[in-house]
């Protein structure tokens, strides 16, 4: 949908919004900011709407009814997944919850800048566009890593690296809007820890009973690469008795299993960038997204490129919003006819 008049900027509700494969945010100009985990949920049955009393769940409240639910996670390696309708039914009402918690007023015009995996954004911007349309007078479709910069003012010379549940979106920033060539997309992010995890677990202990979502709940709270961390113990059934186990080695080895593509990946974007200014951007490297929490991941990475020169590494202060305050930044200063160029 285009924008029309903008008019009176103050009668206008801004929103930036961080759609992710995982997890996604709202930040809006009244100061309102959620964020959640982008699941979508219907019951099954009217035994499960009896039960669960809702017609929609979302978020963590859907992951708990799981059981209950058709549930869907719309965004698939950061694209929308074909098959179903009810995928696109799914980011529509992801969409509309999350501008729910921005609260607009009746008639309030909404003008909302959407950060998507760079994937997403070359593959499926006009369905996209599509879902958030109905809720708002004005849509720019924008990557997540470049959102991050923006919000960061990181406009040239710098590479954002966002590393999230399904993919890891790199941008090079060189003082214009990023064309296609300035960002990349590899999918060994999150998703493809959890299955490393999972499988090497399962070699270990396979007697032992735990599934994918109890292995993503170990790497949230357990994630490390590189030496020198503490052991890792959790509790996991075997034969219905909980027992301790200690996967210290497991969590390592999974989380460096995405290292390598990571670094093939800087150093290819790099080495293509104008050589009279690489080294200006191996010292402004920003490492965002929620896999930037990854305990060690600065140093690991900073290691693996020193054979290429000094480097920096940054990481966000705030991985679950740093995109959707970018984007919120993004459309608060976004002149009119940039608006009208890019919701087409």
């Amino acid at each position: 949908m285009q924008a029309q008049e903008q008019g009176s900027k103050k009668n206008n509700l801004y929103v930036g919004i961080d759609l992710g494969t995982s997890s996604s945010a709202i930040v809006a100009s009244t100061g309102k900011k959620h964020w959640m985990e982008s699941y979508v949920g219907w019951p099954k049955d009217f035994i499960a709407a009896k039960v669960l009393k809702k017609p929609v769940l979302f978020g963590t409240e859907a992951l708990k009814n799981r059981l209950s639910l058709e549930i869907y996670r719309p965004l698939e390696y950061g694209v929308i997944k074909e098959g179903t309708g009810k995928e696109e039914e799914s980011v529509r009402e992801l969409i509309r919850q999350m501008i729910a918690h921005a609260k607009p007023e009746k008639d309030q015009p909404v003008y909302a800048v959407v950060g998507v995996p760079a994937e997403s954004f070359k593959v499926n911007k006009k369905s996209i566009i599509k879902a958030v349309s109905d809720y708002v007078e004005a849509v720019i479709v924008v990557s997540e890593p470049f959102s991050v910069a923006y919000g960061m003012d990181l406009l040239t010379d710098a590479l954002v690296i966002d590393i999230g549940a399904g993919t890891v979106d790199f941008c090079i920033m060189h003082g214009t809007i990023p064309g296609e060539e300035d960002q990349k997309t590899i999918v060994t992010a999150g998703d493809f820890i959890d299955q490393q995890l999972f499988k090497l677990m399962t070699e270990k202990y396979p007697s032992s009973n735990f599934n994918v979502n109890m292995v993503r709940h170990f790497k949230e709270q357990s994630s490390f690469v590189g030496n020198g961390r503490d052991p890792v113990k959790v509790e996991i059934p075997v034969a219905g008795r909980p027992i301790e186990h200690d996967i210290t080695e497991e969590i390592r080895r999974a989380c460096e299993s995405i290292m390598p593509p990571i670094v093939e990946t800087v150093t290819a974007m790099i080495a293509g960038f104008d050589p009279e200014f690489q080294a200006q951007v191996r010292n402004n490297i920003v490492l965002a997204g929620c896999g930037s929490q990854i305990r060690g991941i600065s140093d690991f990475l900073k290691k693996a490129l020193i054979e290429f020169g000094d480097v920096k590494i940054t990481v966000v202060e705030d991985p679950f919003f740093a995109g959707a305050e970018g984007s919120l930044k993004l459309a608060q200063e976004m002149p009119k006819q940039y608006w009208e160029k890019l919701s087409l």
